[in-house]
């Protein structure tokens, strides 16, 4: 294993700093004018979500591993900051390279995520496992607040503790340190996406055998799972609320594909829907999409699976009001939340959309309100009653999926809306303008080009 073990914070090697430049992206805005309705294919992206922790989890073994299907989003741009500031090799390759990012932890020389990365990305928690397991030592600041509410990493120590590593705080930075992690037996007091995926890595090179109960069941588990057999992990479970990794001493590189995203393919479905047009999603993973399916039939929306990767969506009756209750998968996600609120503005009657995940992910509502629409928010519940006329307006985009409910809004709105801050939705959608553009939507960028730059200072 060659990894650097730092003393203390103060003698960090600091030869090369990344340093991400907001300002040139945070000025974008997205143009929209409403009224077309969406027809022809659209397709979807690999998943942003499967993507950071399979990226995290290449710190696992000193050989190369490559990964496919990889999105063109700033979230992936931010972990490749990450990893190479610890001193991996990253490239990410796009167009003729079909989305294709290769990485190299042999040296890893700087076993630290530091604040001014980790602070543009929660999921850069995602490396304490495998830097600890791998390492010995994971030196990782402190993610702090989330704008639509905590997401605590309470059950990540809690669990590296059981596991047998050392856990302080100072400074900002949270330090774990074992000799070797221990398998032991771990119950989730809450289901935790991020908290299985980071223990999951941390357990594959721990010694003995490792049993997760009340595991995260989401397709990106599952496709970290696989990822990580792949590179010769002994895990069964993945996918069922309890998984079984037998530690073992070395991992190995490998090729994995990314899963499609169903997020994307999901807002993309509601994009039919709401538009009242005829679309076809491809590149998608039907599996994956029971809940939202069955919602937008409720809704009145026509939903047939065309292929193993495709569906088509068609809105051909008016919209019916449907409730939503957000769950942990395999239940209705909360990264659909929002855009199903931007679908329920214009179904006849009432919907009432309750979210038990996070417990401040509303904050779209006031800017749909700005374009008309009729809610009212009462604790974890929105009432929308509808069909409402919306019109175009000035809004501002608060995080990723409330970024998507503006767009969703606006394609319908009757005028020409403004959404500003557009950087929160490049974090998880690839180039999203130029997808709708190809099936009828007016919607163009304006401001600075996508795409973060980074300088480095020696």
């Amino acid at each position: 294993m060659t990894c650097a073990i730092p003393p203390d914070e103060a003698s960090l090697p600091r030869a090369v700093t990344l340093r991400v430049q907001e300002k040139t992206i945070d000025m974008d805005k997205f143009v929209i004018r409403g009224g077309n309705p969406l027809v022809g294919s659209i397709r979807v992206s690999g998943a942003k979500n499967s993507a950071l922790p399979c990226m995290a989890a290449a710190i696992l073994t000193e050989d190369e591993v490559i990964l496919e299907n990889i999105p063109q989003v700033r979230d992936i741009e931010t972990e490749q900051k990450l990893l190479m500031s610890m001193g991996a090799q990253v490239e990410l390759g796009y167009g003729r390279a079909q989305h294709r990012t290769t990485i190299s932890c042999r040296h890893l020389s700087d076993p630290v995520a530091r604040y001014e990365i980790v602070k543009t990305m929660r999921a850069s928690s995602l490396v304490l496992g495998p830097l600890v397991a791998r390492c010995g030592m994971a030196r990782v600041a402190m993610p702090g607040g989330c704008a639509i509410g905590g997401r605590p990493i309470d059950l990540h120590l809690k669990g590296l503790e059981k596991m047998g590593a050392t856990i302080t705080q100072e400074h900002g930075y949270l330090e774990a340190r074992a000799e070797r992690l221990r398998g032991t037996h771990l119950f989730f007091d809450k289901i935790t996406v991020t908290g299985t995926e980071d223990l999951l890595m941390a357990a594959v090179l721990a010694d003995g055998e490792t049993v997760m109960e009340n595991c995260a069941r989401e397709p990106e588990v599952t496709d970290l799972a696989a990822m990580l057999v792949s590179m010769g992990a002994q895990i069964e479970g993945a996918g069922t609320p309890t998984i079984r990794v037998q530690g073992v001493s070395k991992l190995h590189g490998t090729r994995h594909r990314i899963n499609p995203d169903r997020i994307e393919a999901g807002t993309f479905l509601v994009a039919g829907a709401i538009t009242r047009g005829d679309l076809i999603v491809t590149n998608c993973e039907p599996a994956h999409l029971g809940a939202i399916m069955e919602k937008l039939r409720e809704s009145g929306a026509r939903v047939d699976v065309q292929s193993e990767d495709s569906i088509r969506v068609r809105a051909e009756e008016k919209l019916s009001a449907t409730d939503i209750s957000t769950r942990e998968y395999p239940g209705f996600p909360t990264d659909m939340q929002a855009q199903f609120m931007a679908l329920s503005t214009q179904a006849q009657g009432v919907s009432r959309i309750t979210e038990n995940i996070f417990e401040n992910r509303f904050m779209h509502v006031q800017e749909l309100v700005r374009m008309g629409a009729n809610i009212a928010v009462d604790g974890r519940t929105a009432t929308v009653q509808g069909a409402s006329q919306l019109s175009a307006a000035a809004v501002m985009c608060s995080d990723l999926r409330a970024s998507a409910s503006l767009v969703l809004a606006a394609l319908v709105a009757e005028g020409e809306s403004i959404l500003d801050r557009v950087y929160h939705m490049d974090r998880g959608y690839e180039r999203i303008e130029e997808k709708l553009r190809g099936v009828g939507a007016q919607i163009r960028r304006m401001g600075n080009v996508f795409g973060s730059r980074a300088t480095s200072e020696e």
